[in-house]
This record gives structure tokens, C-alpha cells and sequence, in this order.
């Protein structure tokens, strides 16, 4: 997925329904410490689609993988771990954000109040596998961007109404033989068109989509024609614990409305290359709104600081081994070091923006027509 903040969600109306998104049964005890040979139950994707297939010339982004194809990622036991540790009284009520474009989401949480989702993002065997999918040595983008979750509850009534008119739409669908097209699956977007503000994300279904229609991901080409892709289901009967992973700073994209299930949790979890000498093109546009400044300011920044210290060492041992060798210095080469330095400076100082100049709550949308794409 242009700087505002959202809002903690303890401000929002309560529902005046009771949620079906309740904590499993106490007499089923969950795990606290994530074992990658027990919870892991990886399946790699069928296929993945590159940034040259959407058109894009070679060089775009950080790595030529554009999307996967759904792969099946953790456990069932893993999911209701974190299925367990998002409903944590604390984090509902101190990780909880709303902005004009969701009603609910947690951020910020899993280092603090769920070890068993951090440790999981966090092992080298669940890293290896998704670098592995991205095409690139991936690392969290930090910590407060482990295991954001975004939900999408609806009542008993709700969730059979939609159902009905999607029966109704088949029957008149199979009476047409398709000529007025499939309404039932061309409705508006859940988020409009956007990219991210991080490189890749790993978007993981935490939710059973059994009878859910819809819920993927449009993309736009280079040349402004759109695609779709499967989201994190599966084919729907083993959803829970499946994933995608996308390249999404580089590819304006939209996520498409989920119907006929009461429910629809998703965990994603932001990633950046990590080579500190690759390109780092991460902005916070998307996410200030919904975020405690202090703790994304001073992740962002002491990541960024990282990457610079990093560079800048990693130059000096260039310039006095050329030095030993008795080779000449290389001003320009160094000068434009440099500039790339102070660029990526600049880069991280527009990106800190002051508390008060951000709008909490609120997120600028893209200026691009929605465009109906068909299941």
C-alpha cells in the first residue's frame, strides 16, 4: 500500500452484534513457542508471476518475482496460535487503529504481547522459504510491521443476504448463459488502488474461506491493463494458514471484496531486502496513519541508520584495499557515493514527517478509476 495517523480503535462504536472472531475454547491450550519443524507445513506455489510478465522493463524493483500464486505456508496449530494471541485483551486494547479506509486493525503488537507470532516471522526457516518465493534475501522490514492484522467481520444476517443475492446471480447468470456478465463477482474493491509502502509483503490468511467468493488481488500492468490474482485461499477449503507474497511497492494494486463469509482475517507482514547495499525504496506514506509515531519513527530510523553504517563500512574497505594495492583514488566513483548517501539521507528525513502535520486516521487514495475485474 500523504501522511496521516489513525486512531486507537478503543474510540470506535462497539458492534451491535456479538463478534464471531472470539478466542478458542480455554480447555484446547495453544503453543507459546513456535518449533519450524512442527509448524511450519510449507508447500511451495505452483508458479509465480514476474515483473516482465506485467510488462515492466528489467530493473524495476528489487527482485524480478512480481506475485506468487498461493502456497501453504503454517500449520493449522500455528494459525490458532496467532489466532490466540491476537485476541489478547492488551492488544485489542493498545494495538488497535481505525483509518477511512478500515475499521479495525492491529499494528505494533507482536513483539511485546504475541512471542509465538514474532518468533515465527522471525526464524530463519520461514525466511528462507519466503526469500526463496521473493527471488531475494528477505528480512522483516522491522519489527512493528511483524504480523499486522486486518479484519473483516459481518453478522449472521449479513453474511446470508449476501449469500442469497449470490445464489440469485448464478441462477441468472446460467438463465443468460452469461451475457450480462457475473455481478456477483465485479463488485467495488475493500481497499482502493494503492501500493505499498514496503518492497514485498507476505499476506497470510488466518481465516477458514470455505464459503467466501471473491477476496483476490487486482493488478495493474505497465501498461494499465488489469490482472487477477488468487488471494491466500487455496481453492477456499484449506485457506487457514496459506499465503501469497507480493511485491507491492513497485505494482499499484487493489484488493478485491470477500463475500458469503462472516469473517476474514488477514496477517500481513512487511519485508525488505537484506543486503544493505540494495536499493531501499520504503516510504511511510501508508502507514503513519495508523501507527504510534514514536515506535515506527524510531524503527525506521534506527534500520535506516543500520543500512548507512553499513554502506559507509563497507566503502572504506574498498577505498584502502584500493589503496593497498597502490591504485589511484577514484573521485568520481566516490563522489557519486556520496550523492547516493545523501540521497538516501534526505530520503529518510522527508519520511520522518512531524507529529503534528500528521492527520491520524486518514490515508490519500489514488487518483485512478476503480476497474471491474471478473472472477
Amino acid at each position: 500500500m500523504a501522511a496521516v495517523q489513525s486512531m486507537p480503535s478503543t474510540a470506535l462504536k462497539q458492534p451491535g452484534y456479538t463478534p464471531i472472531i472470539s478466542p478458542p475454547a480455554k480447555s484446547a491450550p495453544q503453543p507459546t513457542t513456535f518449533d519450524a519443524a512442527k509448524h511450519l507445513s510449507y508447500s511451495p506455489p505452483e508458479s509465480v508471476i514476474k515483473m516482465a510478465d506485467l510488462g515492466f522493463p528489467e530493473g524495476t524493483g528489487v527482485s524480478p518475482v512480481a506475485v506468487s500464486q498461493p502456497f501453504r505456508l503454517f500449520s493449522r496449530e500455528a494459525v490458532e496460535a496467532m489466532r490466540t494471541e491476537i485476541f489478547n485483551p492488551e492488544i485489542m486494547a493498545h494495538c488497535s487503529f481505525r483509518s477511512n479506509i478500515a475499521a479495525c486493525q492491529l499494528r505494533g503488537y507482536a513483539e511485546k504481547y504475541a512471542p509465538f507470532t514474532y518468533a515465527a516471522w522471525r526464524h530463519p526457516s520461514t525466511l528462507r522459504l519466503l526469500s526463496s518465493i521473493a527471488g531475494i534475501d528477505l528480512v522483516p522490514e522491522m519489527d512493528y510491521e511483524i504480523g499486522h492484522i486486518n479484519f473483516s467481520v459481518k453478522t449472521a444476517a449479513q453474511t446470508a443476504a449476501e449469500k442469497s443475492e449470490i445464489e440469485k446471480q448464478k441462477q441468472m447468470f446460467a438463465y443468460d448463459e452469461g451475457i450480462a456478465g457475473c455481478p456477483w463477482e465485479d463488485d467495488k474493491p475493500i481497499v482502493g488502488w494503492h501500493t505499498d509502502s514496503y518492497p514485498f509483503v507476505c499476506v497470510l490468511m488466518l481465516s477458514d474461506c470455505t464459503d467466501m467468493i471473491g477476496g483476490d488481488t487486482a493488478l495493474r500492468t505497465a501498461d494499465g491493463q488489469v490482472i487477477k490474482v488468487r488471494g491466500p485461499d487455496m481453492g477456499r477449503l484449506i485457506s487457514q494458514g496459506c499465503a501469497v507474497v507480493l511485491q507491492g511497492r513497485y505494482i499499484t494494486h487493489q484488493a478485491l471484496r470477500a463475500l458469503g463469509a462472516r469473517e476474514r482475517i488477514t496477517s500481513v507482514t512487511s519485508f525488505r531486502p537484506r543486503n544493505p547495499l540494495v536499493a531501499d525504496d520504503t516510504e511511510l506514506r501508508t502507514v503513519r496513519p495508523v501507527s504510534d509515531l514514536s515506535e515506527l519513527y524510531y524503527q525506521f530510523g534506527e534500520y535506516r541508520l543500520q543500512m548507512l553504517e553499513e554502506r559507509i563500512r563497507e566503502k572504506l574497505w574498498e577505498i584502502k584495499a584500493h589503496r593497498r594495492g597502490g591504485g589511484r583514488f577514484k573521485t568520481m566513483d566516490f563522489k557519486a557515493f556520496l550523492a547516493a548517501q545523501i540521497a538516501f539521507l534526505e530520503r529518510t528525513e522527508k519520511e520522518i514527517v512531524r507529529d503534528e502535520d500528521v492527520r491520524m486516521g486518514y490515508t490519500d487514495t489514488m487518483d485512478i478509476p476503480d476497474v471491474k475485474v471478473r472472477m
